[in-house]
């Protein structure tokens, strides 16, 4: 049974990632998609937001299983017993980090090999942080997010600008 991961913040999650998840998830048996709670990033969800998020999102994807992580990848990887690790590239400077990245992993584990797809040409300049700058601003997030995550990323804007509000200016 070959296992490959998707790791990544999906904060929020983005047409973009729900391209390569489909995309992906028909080279394996198993995708599992690994929710990165990375300590050095303030992300507008949490975890356990962005994991339900992604749930939904993927629920009539049955080869599809979503899971938060933190550390290491290769190290996540062993845990679940993949064997290959999936990147998404939407240009040039994503595949310089990446390439590094996946060079690293490769050092610390032999056996896991990483895989590149290219993202969609119609999602190529998407990011989880244009989203947010364009909610941020009151913008239509629509064309870029599933309708599940507009909600919430509503909710956080809404909680946001009354936090905001409230300070001393």
């Amino acid at each position: 049974m070959l296992k490959g991961i998707y790791p990544g913040s999906f904060d929020p999650v983005t047409f973009g990632h729900l391209d390569i998840i489909r995309r992906s998830s028909a080279l394996v048996d198993e995708l599992i998609v690994g929710v990165l709670n990375n300590n050095a990033k303030s992300p507008l969800f949490s975890v356990e937001e962005r994991v339900r998020m992604l749930k939904e999102v993927t629920k009539n994807m049955p080869k599809v299983r979503i899971v938060p992580f933190e550390g290491l990848l290769v190290e996540f990887a062993r845990e679940t017993g993949a064997g290959m690790i999936i990147r998404g590239l939407r240009a040039i400077t994503d595949f310089e980090y990446e390439l590094q990245m996946a060079q690293t992993n490769h050092k610390l584990e032999a056996g896991i090999e990483t895989v590149f797809l290219t993202t969609g040409l119609e999602y190529s300049y998407l990011s989880s942080t244009t989203v947010k700058e364009v909610a941020a601003f009151g913008g239509d997030i629509s064309q870029f997010v599933p309708k599940t995550v507009i909600g919430k990323m509503q909710e956080k804007m809404n909680k946001k600008e009354s936090v905001d509000n409230e300070q001393p200016h």
